[in-house]
């Protein structure tokens, strides 16, 4: 088969590709972003602790939401943890 060289890489599967003369830094800028629009949550603000220690889903009174939308949502902030790990705990409690 051929291939084609499309020069350094800078975006591939929501990974943005930085170099620099330290090294090579991914991130998952516009990934975060997309995924904020997608979910209505754009204008939140940031929190130091994503999640209490023991919290439990469904704890407390809340509006039903849809299986699908959810288990893709997870899947999304399961694939973000790669570049962010401070959220993984988080995302393990609601996965």
């Amino acid at each position: 088969f051929e291939m084609k060289d499309q020069g350094k890489l800078k975006y591939f599967l929501g990974i943005e590709v930085a170099y620099s003369k330290n090294g090579i830094f991914i991130f998952q800028g516009k990934y975060v972003l997309d995924l904020l629009k997608e979910t209505g949550k754009l204008g939140c603000r940031t929190s130091i602790v994503p999640i209490e220690q023991n919290h439990r889903i469904g704890s407390e009174e809340s509006a039903p939401v849809e299986k699908a939308q959810y288990q893709r949502l997870v899947g999304k902030l399961i694939y973000l943890s790669h570049t962010r790990p401070d959220i993984a705990y988080a995302v393990s409690v609601v996965s």
